[in-house]
């Protein structure tokens, strides 16, 4: 974390550039508040008189929240606390990856805050930009999450704690975030469970709340595993900027969760493509069981067609010898044969015996 100096940083200009106001019913500035020993001593309406009483405490620290800020506020900062146009550029386009840059004397972090919505079951993500000095903590809050008002309530009721400066601001800030990971994670705990019962009940539905909750796992995976690697960056500099032990314990906890909800999180992925496997495993055996049946029943159905047209053909044999017969002719032969009506019988009956044999033989019948 950065050093707190003894002495204070270089006087801004005497006129550094005034914030223009924000869109109609939009407030930038959430809270500003300057402290002096972990206690609040004033609390500035603007960011002009915050940043006058603040060069008027010595030893005092601003903390300064906003939201969804102009462009003229951030560019009025940055001229205040010599913040990196880099920085204020992540800042103003917001959409950025989870990182933690030093730029001199002044840490820029980027968290990605998440909360689950019962109503909807999904995650909302939220943006914060964060921004540490020797004397301030700046908050850039893109999104509805986190609850910073209440971060910053409960280290106001911690003044030992607030006392050792933005960096446990910053601890405070990163563990609510972290912490709010946890109702995300059973959310979605919950939904595996129901996505699994679909499942195997054979829900048409299934599918696409599957790959909808995918895609939010590949959120949440870019949102927490940046930040094992920047809490322990963190950690790595303890003995350099010589943290205060207890902020030390602080951050070592707050690592442990992250890493925790991180590896949940990969479970979570890996989860939910092996039940996409399985989905489209049962999908698949579903459809072949549907067109077994469609093809026995068209075999059963070809079996009752063979039978109809054998014995329709066995029919017809005597009605063809007796439709001939029948005719009016009185040259036709055998007409005035004795044996022309018993031949004309055995004709019949031998032509459908015929038939039978061969319709029998080949399994028609």
């Amino acid at each position: 974390m950065p050093e707190r100096p003894d002495r204070r940083r270089p006087t801004p200009p005497p006129h550094p550039p005034e914030p223009t106001p924000a869109a109609p019913g939009h407030r930038s500035v959430v809270d500003s508040a300057v402290y002096h020993g972990g206690r609040r001593i004033a609390s500035p309406t603007n960011l002009a008189e915050t940043f006058r009483r603040l060069r008027e405490q010595p030893g005092g620290m601003a903390w300064i929240g906003l939201h969804r800020p102009t462009e003229s506020e951030l560019h009025s900062l940055a001229a205040e606390f010599n913040l990196h146009p880099l920085s204020i550029e992540d800042a103003l386009e917001a959409h950025q990856r989870p990182k933690l840059e030093r730029y001199g004397d002044t840490l820029f972090v980027v968290l990605r805050a998440a909360r689950y919505l019962d109503a909807l079951e999904e995650v909302d993500f939220a943006e914060l930009h964060i921004f540490v000095g020797p004397d301030f903590l700046i908050t850039v809050r893109h999104g509805a999450a986190p609850d910073l008002p209440a971060v910053r309530r409960r280290m106001e009721e911690t003044p030992q704690l607030l006392a050792l400066g933005p960096e446990a601001a910053l601890y405070a800030i990163l563990d609510v975030v972290v912490d709010g990971y946890a109702p995300v994670v059973e959310g979605v705990q919950n939904d595996m469970d129901e996505i699994e019962t679909e499942v195997f009940r054979g829900d048409p539905e299934v599918s696409r709340r599957i790959y909808e909750l995918s895609r939010e796992m590949v959120e949440f995976q870019r949102a927490t595993r940046p930040l094992v690697g920047m809490l322990h960056s963190l950690m790595a500099g303890f003995a350099k900027y010589g943290t205060d032990e207890e902020l030390q314990r602080y951050l070592r906890d707050v690592a442990d969760h992250v890493t925790h909800t991180s590896e949940r999180v990969d479970g979570f992925r890996q989860a939910l493509t092996e039940i996409l496997t399985v989905n489209a495993t049962l999908v698949s055996q579903q459809q072949n069981a549907e067109m077994r049946a469609l093809a026995e029943a068209g075999f059963e159905q070809n079996e009752e067609i063979k039978k109809i047209s054998s014995w329709a053909a066995i029919l017809f044999a005597p009605t063809l010898v007796g439709t001939i017969y029948g005719m009016n002719f009185e040259t036709m032969p055998e007409l005035k044969w004795a044996a022309g009506y018993p031949f004309a019988i055995l004709l019949m009956a031998v032509v459908c015996v015929s038939l039978y044999l061969v319709f029998k033989k080949r399994d028609w019948l």
